[in-house]
């Protein structure tokens, strides 16, 4: 595997776990329970954010990534 294949997995598995939090939060009767999630899912998109950047970076320096 590449590290552009690896990143672009990584990406993959953090937006899972980002759908998966907000899950939580809609599903939970807790407020301070709802609280946590959603903070979590927040803060998991800024990572989200911050390695889609890196994703674009791998596809500009290395064409042939592009698309996987």
């Amino acid at each position: 595997m590449t590290v552009a294949s690896d990143v672009k997995t990584c990406l993959s598995s953090l937006k899972s776990a980002q759908a998966s939090l907000e899950q939580f939060a809609l599903s939970t009767q807790d407020e301070n329970a709802k609280n946590m999630f959603t903070q979590a899912a927040q803060q998991t998109q800024q990572i989200v954010d911050q390695v889609a950047q890196r994703v674009q970076q791998l596809e500009q320096e290395e064409p042939q990534y592009k698309g996987f």
